[in-house]
């Protein structure tokens, strides 16, 4: 079940007449899904690619189409109107630039003028061909809108052409504009997953860890406005990737962004980082004998970082009796450690044990409502 992050808000979703248009009747669904109430406006270049109807269909309020005598702009965008959110989605070179113009001759362009009028928060999508998304005079306006406050969230460039986000990150984009980025100005770097340890040249060791903690955490700390560093071997949206694949790589990378940023503010180890190295063997080892398999224990990762920077820690101890080596991380300065069973890894839900200095808290459910829990802690701790 999806969380409703943004239940109470009102999302204005502007259309303007890009073929991308055709993706926004699901990113209106998963808006709505995540608790939004959305009222979409449109362009009448925009009504030749998608009918009002199926707007209005997909946000449950009749479309926008022209601006009339109920001042609808002001209504939804002016100084007492009810909007938390104007995202413009797909945006056109044509009404990037017209906006940076505060040119309004278009539904979608009167909306955008009310709304920088007004200081709400104003998303814009940008998709068109790539050649356009060059041009200089538009990355002249697109930087004078990031100027005025308007976040351009940047298209993926594929086949030629500048496509808008993915929904995923259009809805993230949503969240952390609307969720008052408490964690504003604060860096959290995150390890997530597995590690993987080469046996040969074709196994590897590894633990059923798939990583879903990991991203709960590192999207949570997004949609609360932190800038969020991931160590792992996957690609998490909006986020800094940094790729790690052995217990090495993460602890290299680890400490290597730590160098990098003078430290952290946040640090979770949330990966199920290796404990062990097996003894590699060149080749493949032969199948249909016995074999013996050296293990080497592996320095704590989370020893050397918390040595050398000394950052805000949370931890993770899995095992069927966690509590007493947990405890020993706190008294030793770890500031929370989650304790949880072997059945949580690889799971989209789980029971954990919430450990601080104060005691303990026992949270179940979604990995992300695990998340938003992990990161209510933490803010209260630091706040």
């Amino acid at each position: 079940m999806t969380r409703e992050t943004l239940a109470g808000k009102q999302v204005v979703v502007a259309v303007t007449g890009s073929i991308a248009a055709v993706e926004v009747v699901k990113l209106i669904h998963e808006l709505r899904r995540h608790g939004a109430v959305v009222q979409t406006v449109m362009s009448e270049a925009a009504t030749g690619i998608i009918t009002p109807d199926a707007l209005t269909y997909a946000s449950g309020r009749p479309a926008i189409t022209c601006i009339t005598g109920l001042v609808e702009h002001v209504s939804f965008c002016g100084d007492e109107g009810t909007a938390d959110l104007l995202l413009i989605v797909p945006c056109t070179a044509n009404t990037i630039s017209k906006i940076a113009c505060a040119i309004d001759d278009t539904p979608v362009t009167t909306f955008a003028t009310t709304a920088l009028g007004r200081g709400m928060p104003v998303l814009v999508i940008p998709a068109m061909h790539h050649s356009m998304f060059r041009h200089p005079g538009l990355i002249d306006n697109i930087r004078r809108i990031e100027a005025w406050g308007v976040e351009v969230i940047g298209p993926r460039i594929e086949e030629g052409k500048a496509k808008i986000a993915g929904t995923d990150e259009i809805v993230l984009r949503c969240e952390r504009a609307l969720l008052g980025r408490p964690l504003a100005g604060k860096r959290a770097l995150i390890t997530s997953g597995p590690c993987r340890e080469p046996v040969d040249d074709v196994r590897i060791l590894t633990t059923r860890s798939t990583g879903q903690m990991g991203r709960a955490l590192a999207l949570e700390a997004f949609r609360l406005g932190a800038d969020v560093t991931v160590v792992h071997n996957d690609t998490f949206p909006c986020v800094r990737n940094i790729p790690a694949e052995t217990a090495q790589d993460m602890h290299d990378q680890v400490l290597h962004q730590l160098n990098e940023h003078g430290g952290t503010d946040i640090y979770i180890s949330a990966a199920a980082i290796s404990d062990f190295a097996p003894e590699h063997r060149e080749g493949k080892i032969p199948s249909g004998k016995p074999v013996t398999i050296d293990l080497h224990p592996l320095p704590k990762l989370l020893d050397a970082v918390r040595s050398a920077y000394n950052p805000f820690t949370v931890a993770f101890k899995i095992g069927r009796k966690p509590e007493t080596k947990a405890r020993a991380m706190i008294r030793q300065g770890v500031a929370m450690v989650l304790m949880n069973t072997p059945e949580t890894m690889g799971s989209s839900h789980g029971a954990y044990t919430i450990l601080d200095a104060k005691g303990t808290k026992h949270i179940e459910g979604t990995k992300d409502e695990i998340a938003a829990a992990v990161w209510s802690g933490i803010l209260r701790r630091i706040a």
